[in-house]
């Protein structure tokens, strides 16, 4: 049985309309009209016990609105919710037991009081035993470094120091299923980066399933091996990281620095036939654009086997800039498009849009073209 399955979830909201005017403000007042938003629209997928999957997509995607109907926060329109096992907002008491909450933006700990307290109140509201509790307690404070904040209100604590302790609150009673939207928000990267480290040792160590929104990409990069990419409350993408890369990437730039100047005319000759795009910065140093489809070592061949080079770097497409693609070109409706015409969809649990995602279309790039 999968950790989270999720199949055909939907979440409309009634949206109030106002009407214009003393008039209209008038009729509201008898008689209101609303019109529906759907937030999440008819998303299906699986994660599987002790995996990190990475939930993106821009504000308004339905990213929250998801991870609020898998913490029972939220009941949905229609479809179906199973996460361990349990229909969240229906098995709320013993559901809550096994999965763990932190919102960047939202503080389950007592604003005035001593960290320690916030701890104590929460050991009772999950029931956990003094014993247990005490091994817990001493785990986290001293790998989240929290030996120094315990007696300190939660108001005098910094953001870093704030989501360290939110962290530990949320994992006291040893979930298996931790659920983190936008967790790293606002945080500085020394912060960030000891965060990050704790959770995969926490994945490491004790098996437990992530799943992670968040709009810093490197967070993605650093902890996810699976990327689920919502737009407009739909799933437009699910696979894998390097999948992902594969299929979006632009390409790479290799800069050289040459020992010798070239002309430009040289520069296009070493790679005479080959779908690459040459960018002269000086005379003795270039770049060259390669398309995904061509292997680097085809040009660095070519290159190195002619000129003396006294440096190489390569550059590959990051994450932040193949997601800022996907979005710019309009994937959600080619992802449709595309499940229509194969007659595709998402099966009984399984994950819509996985394989729907088409690649932008892009204009050709010239073969052998010099840019100066």
């Amino acid at each position: 049985m999968p950790a989270i399955d999720v199949y055909e979830l939907r979440k409309a909201f009634k949206v109030q309309k106002n009407r214009e005017g003393l008039g209209g403000a008038l009729k509201d007042l008898f008689k209101r009209e609303y019109t529906e938003v759907a937030a999440v629209k008819d998303i299906s997928f699986q994660i599987p016990e002790g995996e990190i999957c990475g939930y993106i997509g821009e504000n308004g995607a339905g990213k929250s609105t998801t991870i609020k109907m898998l913490t029972g926060i939220l009941v949905p329109t229609s479809g179906r919710i199973r996460v361990n096992g349990y229909v969240p907002f229906e098995d709320r008491e013993e559901f809550v037991r096994g999965i763990g909450v932190v919102f960047g933006q939202r503080s389950q700990l007592w604003w005035d009081i001593g960290v320690i307290e916030s701890f104590r109140l929460l050991r009772k509201v999950y029931r956990v035993g003094e014993a247990d509790f005490r091994q817990r307690l001493d785990e986290l404070v001293s790998t989240l470094q929290l030996e120094e904040l315990l007696h300190r209100p939660v108001r005098k604590l910094s953001l870093g120091q704030r989501m360290r302790c939110e962290l530990a609150a949320a994992l006291l009673h040893r979930p298996s299923i931790l659920f983190l939207d936008e967790p790293t928000i606002g945080l500085d990267i020394v912060v960030k980066t000891e965060i990050r480290e704790f959770l995969k040792r926490l994945n490491r160590e004790h098996g437990t399933t992530i799943l992670l929104t968040t709009h810093d990409l490197q967070d993605i990069e650093a902890l996810c091996s699976r990327v689920i990419m919502l737009d407009d409350g739909r799933i437009i993408y699910d696979g894998g990281l390097d999948e992902l890369k594969e299929r979006w990437s632009k390409g790479r730039e290799v800069l050289f620095q040459f020992t010798n100047p070239l002309e430009t005319a040289e520069l296009s000759g070493l790679t005479d036939g080959l779908p690459v795009r040459w960018t002269k910065e000086n005379d003795l140093t270039a770049k060259v654009w390669i398309p995904r489809e061509l292997n680097v070592s085809d040009v660095l061949s070519r290159v190195v086997g002619s000129k003396e080079i006294s440096d190489i770097k390569i550059f590959e497409t990051n994450t932040d800039e193949i997601v800022r693609e996907i979005y710019q070109s309009g994937s959600a409706q080619t992802a449709e498009d595309a499940r229509r015409l194969t007659g595709d969809g998402p099966g009984e649990g399984g994950a819509e849009g996985s394989d729907g995602v088409r690649e932008p279309i892009r204009e050709k790039e010239p073969a052998g073209g010099v840019r100066s």
